[in-house]
């Protein structure tokens, strides 16, 4: 019996262009359909989690998975990580690393800041598809996820 896929957002940060493009084919091609918004880079991910700057006037809803890059400028994914698992309000979002790196110190380091997946990027977008049926599977017909506020 094939549930339904639960109707959480997702939240993208990563600051290649392409990727983040590449990412939303991706998803689409996977048949997820959830909203999906996009961020560029650790400061800009938590002012949309915050509702800070530009994003004050977004509807205070969180995100129910957040999918994060390592290497971005300003405030990288791993700053990044580190402030929303110390933030109460934020720190029960799953947040799934996707990124380029293969670094044992990124991976070791990831989860202890309390990161819930580590996943390298595929080097073909069949390869990308794939992840993200997989990542919609699990986190969105599996997985009981506390309900964002």
């Amino acid at each position: 019996m094939i549930q339904e896929r639960r109707s959480i957002s997702i939240l993208l940060a990563d600051d290649d262009p392409d990727d983040r493009m590449m990412a939303e084919e991706a998803l689409e091609e996977s048949r997820i359909s959830n909203d999906l918004a996009m961020v560029e880079d650790g400061e800009e991910l938590l002012a949309y989690l915050r509702c800070e700057g530009r994003y004050a006037d977004r509807p205070n809803q969180l995100p129910g998975l957040i999918l994060l890059d390592l290497n971005m400028p300003r405030m990288d994914g791993r700053e990044a990580l580190e402030q929303i698992k110390k933030d109460p309000t934020l720190r029960r979002i799953p947040v799934v690393v996707l990124t380029t790196s293969k670094a044992e110190q990124d991976i070791f380091q990831t989860y202890d800041l309390g990161v819930n997946s580590f996943i390298t990027k595929p080097v073909t977008f069949e390869g990308l598809v794939q992840i993200m049926s997989d990542l919609g599977r699990y986190w969105l017909e599996i997985v009981e996820l506390p309900v964002p506020a």
